[in-house]
């Protein structure tokens, strides 16, 4: 699948969070939205990307962002890691991978020299108007607020 590039539409979803509750893209209408796609809950890359968001919660309230986990877990899984790590924002099941295929993060990786395809780690900051302000591909997890509120100040 293509990659996002700045000034995309962003790709709509509706995905059941770990409550059980269908969140959409259209949710956010007229607010910036960090969406970012990780492999595997409490996997230890997954877990330091969702704690930094969670500590980041007055800097992006601050710049008025909103943030939503995508990964192909179960929302009980997703609920777990929730509870487990105290998690502050949605995280959003996404099992088929059809909306990490949207935004060009689903594709071929390579794990001690064995191919297969699987989540790229990816964030996406989401402007008001529902375009792709930031797009990183491959973002180091401790890497996914800060270029998040750097793309909010342009």
């Amino acid at each position: 699948m293509a990659q996002l590039d700045i000034g995309d539409k962003a790709p709509a979803f509706n995905l059941e969070d770990q409550q059980g509750d269908k969140v959409s893209l259209q949710d956010f209408k007229g607010k910036k939205l960090l969406v970012y796609f990780y492999p595997r809950a409490d996997t230890p890359g997954c877990t330091r990307q969702a704690c930094s968001i969670r500590d980041a919660k007055e800097a992006t309230a601050v710049a008025d962002i909103a943030a939503l986990g995508i990964s192909p877990d179960k929302p009980a899984k997703q609920k777990k890691f929730t509870d487990k790590y105290d998690l502050n924002f949605a995280l959003l099941s996404d099992e088929d991978h059809q909306v990490a295929q949207a935004y060009g993060a689903w594709g071929k990786k390579k794990n001690y020299g064995k191919e297969y395809e699987g989540i790229i780690r990816s964030s996406f900051l989401v402007d008001e108007e529902g375009k792709i302000a930031q797009a990183t591909y491959k973002v180091k997890p401790e890497d996914t607020v800060p270029l998040a509120l750097e793309a909010a100040k342009k």
